[in-house]
């Protein structure tokens, strides 16, 4: 099976990367000729004879202004490839650590709702910080701001490298979610102002390579290098990274003056950690612990409190920490929703197909890692075809086909048995992954590309907050469903096997010739009802979230049709 998979992977990439450089050879043709065109009939006689401008968009600086701040940051080309490193090491490092969690509680000799701070202080650190970064962004120029973050990023990792215990292991995870913060909502800042709105789309799509890839290769890498070496291995691999991603910054990235002396909101601020680090604190436990416990639902009412509170401030305030005012803009609130139910559907695969396969099937990590990692690349090949797509005929027709693709194979993954084959997994998972390859950041630009220029930032930074309690609260809200409905199939089967069922008789009449303990009888079929259960409560939950991808669909077609010109500031 193993050999399958190899063999598929190199298949597919070959396939689709030809694919994939004949269409951008076709549409930088189309660009080239079109701006020759558009020079000719605007440029004075005597700049004829000057080459056209897309001849020179890899070299040229990439000019920002506005209120954003970043100015001429650098060469276009080394700017994407610059931020791209630096989001890639960062998603990496984030999906690298979940697969090595019970090494490093033998290690450390913490239980499992200690070291789930690793993960769960990670998120918080990331969902408070996001709300601030427009007010970063506007306040220091870009290169200090990405070196800035790289430099958290790096030090992080080194300290998790060499952590005694856990107590420096969670200091160090925590630094690192100060730099992975800056740097994902830096990238997006830069992408929106380096590119013009109609050649966003296969900018986007390129930097989804890297948001897509990551996490396609970090549990498969994650998987083989704890089975045969240390977990501290892991972050040995992302710190040569990010030193790299640092000296290219260093070099590539030029400095720009800073454009305003914006004044923070330290009361919303303050606001905003509380109620965000409690909605999304209470959503994590929630999906482990029961929506009914006392932890869970004093998190969740303090930070809905204080949302409304900061929503009610950021009204109000001249310089907000997060302004509301961009769903001013119907575009933009449309795709944000729809951003928002995909993600919750999204997860859905995510979360439970792990349980399915390691819990249930008796998978190791590395066999799991490798059922998803070729829909992962195929999502991450696709990434930039999606996009030059969309910079051509919008996000409403790749949104319709790729939530029905999504909606269809969501709906297949509710059919599961302990039998379904493992190549049947497969290719279920890379069709998902090729209707996902269409939503993610198509959507996202055409939402970003209605706002005007000075409201990139906090555009991106509300998309991404939204986005982020979206899938916090979508995983809980599946896996509740999945231990429901679990625990309803198992008293469904306990009704059922009674003296008066002659097929459950007969079962154990034949247990009985092989097996002479009536405990150990009872004890077989306990736990075969436990895991049949199991698999009918994930059946269940895809079940919910095939709903959640045709809501997310029905909205989809009010999007537009055309591309959305981006509103001067």
């Amino acid at each position: 099976m193993t050999a399958f998979v190899i063999g598929y992977i190199i298949f597919a990439v070959f396939i689709l990367a030809a694919a994939n450089i004949a269409l951008r050879r076709r549409g930088r043709a189309a660009v080239k000729a079109k701006d020759e065109a558009a020079d000719r009939r605007v440029q004075p006689a005597e700049e004829t004879e000057r080459p056209p401008l897309s001849t020179e968009a890899e070299e040229r600086p990439a000019a920002g202004g506005g209120p954003t701040g970043l100015g001429e940051i650098g060469s276009r080309g080394k700017v994407v490839a610059t931020v791209m490193l630096g989001a890639f090491v960062a998603i990496l490092n984030q999906t690298l650590i979940n697969v090595a969690l019970p090494h490093m509680m033998q290690d450390f000799n913490v239980e499992t709702s200690t070291i789930q701070w690793l993960v769960t202080g990670y998120m918080l650190v990331n969902g408070v910080l996001i709300p601030i970064s427009p007010f970063l962004i506007a306040k220091f120029p870009a290169k200090r701001l990405f070196l800035s973050g790289m430099s958290f990023f790096a030090i992080g990792a080194f300290v998790c490298s060499i952590a005694p215990s856990f107590a420096v292991m969670l200091a160090g995870r925590l630094t690192q979610a100060v730099g992975a913060g800056i740097i994902m909502q830096l990238m997006m800042v830069i992408m929106l102002s380096i590119f013009p709105p109609e050649r966003r789309g296969v900018a986007m799509g390129t930097v989804g390579i890297a948001m897509m890839f990551a996490p396609a290769i970090g549990p498969t890498l994650s998987g083989w290098l704890v089975e045969h070496y240390t977990w501290r291995l892991l972050f040995y691999v992302v710190l040569p990274i990010a030193l790299v991603d640092i000296v290219l910054a260093s070099v590539w990235l030029k400095h720009t003056p800073r454009k305003g002396n914006p004044v923070l909101d330290v009361q919303g601020a303050i606001y905003s950690t509380i109620g965000f680090g409690g909605v999304l604190y209470g959503f994590s436990e929630a999906g482990s612990k029961g929506w009914g416990e006392t932890e869970v639902v004093v998190s969740l009412v303090i930070g809905v409190l204080f949302l409304i509170m900061f929503t009610w401030r950021s009204l109000r305030s001249e310089h907000p920490v997060l302004n509301f005012r961009v769903f001013r803009y119907p575009v933009f609130t449309l795709a944000t929703v729809i951003g928002s139910v995909i993600n919750m559907a999204m997860f859905a695969a995510m979360v439970l197909l792990p349980v399915y396969l390691q819990n249930l099937r008796g998978f190791t990590p590395l066999d799991a890692g490798l059922l998803m990692l070729p829909g992962a690349i195929v999502m991450a090949i696709m990434s930039p075809i999606s996009g030059w797509v969309f910079d051509r005929i919008g996000a409403r027709l790749l949104a319709i086909v790729g939530l029905i693709i999504t909606a269809v194979t969501t709906w297949e993954f509710s059919k599961l048995t302990m039998d379904t084959p493992y190549s049947h997994l497969i290719w279920l998972y890379i069709f998902r992954m090729f209707g996902m390859s269409m939503l993610g950041m198509p959507i996202m630009t055409e939402g970003l590309n209605a706002l005007p220029r000075h409201l990139y930032s906090h555009g991106t930074a509300m998309s991404n907050t939204i986005r982020q309690v979206a899938a916090s609260l979508g995983t809980a809200f599946l896996v509740t469903i999945m231990s429901n409905r679990a625990k309803f199939h198992v008293e469904t089967y306990r009704n059922e096997m009674t003296e008066n069922d002659p097929f459950f008789m007969g079962l154990v009449s034949q247990l009985k010739q092989v097996i002479p303990s009536d405990d150990a009888i009872a004890q077989l079929l306990y736990g075969l009802v436990q895991q049949r259960a199991t698999v009918e409560g994930i059946n269940d939950a895809f079940f919910v979230a095939t709903g959640l991808t045709v809501v997310a669909l029905v909205m989809a077609f009010f999007l537009k049709g055309k591309k959305q010109k981006s509103p001067s500031a």
